[in-house]
């Protein structure tokens, strides 16, 4: 191919509001009765193929529903995850040498996918298996990972399009190549989006990924895994592994083809990944890159000259929205003096108010 393709400049997707009468109300609400009627049994999908059964399994519950089990999944083995590698570290030398353009062309049609049939279907697997609301699941599983995708292949190119300067008579390029090894995916429970984006954005670099979700978020990474297969996602470049974090880990990180490692989740869990790669570096192939978000202690500071009941909506939906479980939600407020005792009522009359219930009650 002998032209430049750009990519469509992408503009942040709309979030439906999933009003009376609206037909993408509607469609939620026929997926959430028939994900909640319809068990599913998973399996890790190693090499586009889905692994087990296996001896040890666990359920997918509704977490506001303890009783309510929505799938039961089956936990790898260390032989699955020996093989989860295998497969990456196959599909790599096709998968890094297929044009930017033409992978990239996969998750903006994995997008484009996700904006219209299949955003009930991954909204309602948010909320049933994630406890979200109708509107923290829209704009998570729905729109912002539709703009990951988006965004992440506009700026791919942007990427690619730097080069060095050249001196007369000489051309200068620069090849940007994948990591030498396969990249280890570690996502967790509170945003589908990032249980999307964080295998999905080194493949997209022609990297190739064992992905672990988190286990209280199997059940979306399941249906994610199917939306990316229907996209064309090729097998082996993406591989899920269910069970264990310690125990994938202890594999995972040891191997000498580890190149990477992307991760959300708790401080705790990524100093121990930390230190396992420190205490390893010598079995390696190359130096492992680690990429890794944290918990944080977020503040909101407010100027005397606030607006009273502004700030007091913005304390309660930044501690309680999607009950605090973001790295994002407010955990400390500096409030001056002479707003405290207005903005303490207000907050606590907002708190005492807080709807409670069932996902499919739209009006929570």
């Amino acid at each position: 191919m002998n032209s430049v393709p750009q990519v469509p400049k992408p503009k942040n997707e709309p979030v439906l509001d999933y009003l009376d009468g609206r037909h993408e109300k509607w469609d939620l609400k026929r997926s959430l009765e028939k994900m909640r009627r319809d068990f599913q049994e998973i399996t890790s999908v190693i090499n586009g193929e889905k692994v087990g059964p296996r001896s040890k399994k666990n359920y997918c519950i509704v977490p506001h529903c303890h009783q309510h089990k929505l799938a039961e999944y089956y936990c790898a083995e260390k032989d699955d995850v020996l093989a989860a590698i295998k497969a990456a570290i196959k599909a790599k030398l096709v998968w890094e040498n297929m044009s930017w353009y033409d992978r990239a062309a996969i998750f903006l049609r994995a997008a484009e996918m996700l904006s219209k049939g299949w955003r009930p279907t991954l909204n309602a697997a948010t909320m049933l298996g994630q406890s979200k609301t109708v509107f923290q699941a829209e704009i998570d599983s729905a729109c912002e990972l539709i703009d990951f995708w988006r965004f992440n292949a506009f700026y791919a190119q942007q990427i690619f399009a730097q080069q060095p300067e050249s001196a007369p008579g000489i051309w200068n390029r620069l090849e940007y190549r994948p990591l030498e090894g396969f990249v280890f995916a570690v996502t967790p429970f509170n945003f589908t989006s990032i249980a999307g984006n964080l295998p999905t954005a080194p493949a997209l670099m022609g990297n190739t990924v064992v992905w672990k979700p988190a286990s209280t978020a199997v059940y979306s990474a399941y249906f994610l895994m199917e939306l990316l297969r229907e996209a064309g996602l090729p097998p082996g470049v993406i591989n899920m592994v269910l069970g264990s974090g310690k125990e994938i880990g202890e594999v995972v990180l040891k191997h000498p083809q580890l190149a990477g490692v992307h991760f959300t989740g708790s401080t705790e869990t990524f100093r121990s990944i930390w230190r396992t790669v420190g205490a390893n570096i010598e079995r390696y192939r190359t130096y492992p890159r680690l990429v890794g978000e944290t918990g944080g202690k977020d503040f909101v500071v407010a100027h005397p000259s606030a607006d009273v009941d502004a700030l007091a909506v913005a304390l309660v939906r930044g501690a309680f929205e999607y009950q605090g479980q973001k790295c994002s939600a407010a955990s400390r407020a500096y409030i001056p003096q002479c707003l405290w005792k207005k903005t303490r009522d207000r907050v606590l009359n907002m708190v005492a108010n807080i709807k409670m219930g069932p996902v499919e009650d739209f009006s929570v």
